[in-house]
């Protein structure tokens, strides 16, 4: 039998790891794109063969009229979700993603991380994205996707009220600071066969943008995603997400 003394330090560590285990669901649930602990978000089906090139952080001057020339090249619709005041920065561009068939969505105002975000913050951030995007793009905005893929009940809840269904991913690397495409290539193209292996269709997030700024490089991405287009072309069908709902 413990001593108090010993039974209160089992004690104490006893409630310290509650509370890392707290915090550890707290923040898988917030921050992993397969959970659904804080509300449904559409990841990916099991519909093997069926790849979603998705583009987070654009538009991009330097960069996404070079990736809307590969794309058209190759006759492939992505999905690009769009940071609100680059797209307002960017109407023009915005409008001929639309115009070559491509799906946007909504990815912010600002680019926070929403899981810490005020409430009130949370609702300006998404309605006055949205709101950009419907005057520029002359269309509802369906889909959003959270910065980080950072989400609590109040975030998914609010996108559902504004229209559109939370979109996360299964397949993603860090290609927003790699400078190898072969590289980010390479191990998006491990995480996809792996999900194939599985049943699983892949969502594909690569970065056309920056959440810092208009102009960021992004020649490594928008590389690695022409050998994601050139590997899978002739065995995989190219999606938009919302062919899954």
């Amino acid at each position: 039998m413990f001593s108090p003394w010993v039974a209160g330090i089992y004690g104490g560590l006893g409630t310290v790891a509650g509370v890392g285990l707290a915090w550890g669901g707290c923040a898988y649930a917030a921050l992993s794109p397969g959970s659904q602990i804080f509300g449904r978000t559409l990841t990916a089906p099991r519909r093997p063969g069926e790849l979603a090139l998705t583009f987070d952080d654009g538009p991009n001057p330097a960069w996404t009229p070079r990736l809307l020339e590969l794309l058209a090249e190759h006759d492939v619709r992505a999905t690009f979700f769009l940071v609100g005041r680059f797209a307002e920065a960017e109407p023009e561009l915005v409008r001929r993603i639309v115009a070559a068939g491509h799906l946007i969505g909504n990815h912010s105002w600002s680019h926070p991380n929403l899981a810490l975000t005020a409430g009130r913050r949370v609702e300006e951030e998404l309605r006055r994205t949205s709101a950009a995007l419907e005057q520029i793009a002359g269309a509802p905005v369906k889909y959003f996707r959270p910065p980080y893929g950072a989400r609590r009940p109040h975030v998914l809840r609010t996108a559902m009220r504004l229209g559109m269904v939370p979109v996360t991913w299964n397949a993603m690397t860090t290609d927003w600071k790699d400078p190898s495409a072969d590289a980010i290539a390479g191990r998006l193209k491990g995480m996809i066969d792996g999900l194939e292996r599985q049943g699983w269709a892949a969502n594909i997030v690569l970065h056309d943008g920056s959440h810092r700024g208009l102009g960021a490089n992004r020649g490594p991405s928008v590389h690695a995603a022409r050998q994601m287009i050139s590997r899978y072309k002739q065995t995989h069908r190219f999606v938009t997400v919302d062919a899954w709902g």
